[in-house]
């Protein structure tokens, strides 16, 4: 999984907040960059654990690749 996937899915299990969830999901699907998210004051401190989780390699792949599969829109 690539890195703002796996960001993607930590940010959105980080909280219970339907905003938060939503910028993952828009994160996700390429509607907002981390560098964007960085600068919303109420997502900086879950978007630096998730990127500190993702540094210690303790996700479950398979568990990404599910969030990936519900939430990613395609276009056709």
């Amino acid at each position: 999984m690539d890195k703002v996937t796996c960001i993607a899915f930590l940010l959105y299990h980080s909280s219970k907040s339907q905003d938060i969830q939503e910028k993952a999901i828009q994160l996700l699907n390429g509607d907002v960059s981390i560098r964007e998210l960085k600068r919303i004051p109420s997502i900086q401190a879950h978007l630096v654990m998730a990127e500190s989780a993702l540094r210690k390699n303790t996700i479950d792949k398979l568990q990404v690749q599910r969030f990936a599969e519900e939430f990613l829109l395609l276009e056709v």
